[in-house]
């Protein structure tokens, strides 16, 4: 698959144009893509058992589709995340397995749904679902939490190929989004959030870790559309 040039080196977002030093190239920039597992998705997953509606979840689906096809035909390296727990739940400490439950089905993590297990890898419920599916080559980042950098070897993956900024999308924009993106800040890394690639629970959640990141002239990053990054990139004729 040929490499397409693109047309800008930096994204339209605010509060700065992004990235900062206007280093948007294969080389420097990754996708990744946060957590989009059926069992945030969909019906019977752990989000469903939590109470919180999915609509917003499969909402984002079509513009993350977009921004998968413009990084893949350029080159960009991708990469997914999932959040789940070792099967023996080794990896689940006994203050979120009572947080899990804390809601009116009374199920969390390990418990038993519709899917399988919630949130135990190897189970249904814990593939990204088949609309963004990802290729052999994108690396899956497995997540026993919040942050894609916690307990994983993320950026170990970032160091050796020399990205420096991260272009973020997927669920939940208040929780697993949103704790990678500060993380990846602490780390020096320059991340940009795709506003409508992105969703929480409630919109009110999506909209303050929105302003939130925008803070004190970029306290976390930089936030855009899906429409400015496919800006950046040259048309496929």
């Amino acid at each position: 698959m040929a490499v397409k040039p693109l047309v800008a080196s930096s994204i339209e977002a605010r509060p700065y144009k992004w990235p900062h030093n206007a280093s948007f190239c294969a080389e420097t920039t990754a996708l990744v893509v946060i957590d989009m597992q059926v069992d945030f998705c969909a019906p019977g997953g752990y989000l469903d058992f939590q109470g919180i509606p999915i609509d917003g979840t499969r909402a984002v689906i079509p513009q993350i589709q977009s921004l998968l096809a413009a990084f893949r035909r350029a080159g960009f390296p991708v990469y997914h995340t999932r959040e789940g727990h070792r099967p023996d739940l080794s990896t689940l400490s006994s203050r979120e397995l009572l947080r899990s439950r804390n809601n009116p089905s009374g199920k969390g993590i390990g418990d038993e749904g519709p899917l399988g297990r919630l949130l135990v890898r190897g189970e249904k419920g814990h593939d990204i679902i088949p609309e963004l599916a990802p290729l052999p080559t994108e690396p899956i980042v497995d997540k026993p939490g919040r942050s894609a950098f916690q307990h994983t070897d993320f950026k170990l993956l970032l160091d050796n190929r020399g990205i420096k900024n991260l272009v973020i999308c997927g669920v939940t924009t208040d929780v697993c989004v949103s704790s990678t993106m500060r993380d990846g800040n602490d780390m020096g890394l320059d991340c940009v959030l795709v506003t409508n690639a992105s969703a929480a629970g409630e919109p009110a959640l999506h909209e303050a870790t929105v302003e939130s990141i925008c803070a004190e002239g970029g306290i976390f990053g930089a936030v855009t559309t899906t429409e400015s990054i496919l800006q950046a990139f040259e048309s496929s004729e």
